[in-house]
């Protein structure tokens, strides 16, 4: 099994620029990441073509769809490190690497469900000048 699997790697790096679709692409990454695991270990397809197939850069528009947060919020954390550094294509063109924010998330999730997050203390309500609270 693991020649034949291997023998279609080899074949199928030579196909993936040919693909022109970008559909075509994401189906051809997809199935690479569900035969990668039982490739045979003396397969002379380099590990890094198979790992350049599956990544994906995201622009801005698709970054707020993904991560509901704020501009000026995603650039906070940014600067902390605590949320995956964009990179240029070009001079004017910013991306995040697809993968770096999905784990990202993935992160912040699990440190939710442990409750290792600090939120934000309540306001104190005695303090409002408006619509003060009756005692």
């Amino acid at each position: 099994m693991f020649s034949s699997v291997s023998v279609f790697f080899r074949s199928a790096t030579r196909c993936y620029a040919r693909v022109r679709s970008r559909a075509d692409r994401c189906l051809f990454a997809d199935v690479a990441i569900c035969l990668y695991p039982f490739m045979s270990k003396d397969t002379d397809t380099p590990r890094r073509t198979m790992m350049f197939a599956t990544k994906k850069a995201i622009r801005r528009a698709e970054l707020r769809q993904i991560v509901p947060l704020s501009d000026s919020t995603i650039y906070d954390l940014e600067q902390r490190g605590e949320f995956p550094r964009r990179f240029y294509l070009t001079a004017r063109c910013v991306v995040w690497d697809l993968t770096e924010v999905e784990e990202w998330i993935h992160q912040r999730r699990r440190a939710s469900e442990a409750s290792l997050i600090q939120r934000a203390p309540l306001p104190d309500v005695r303090q409002r000048k408006a619509r003060p609270v009756r005692q």
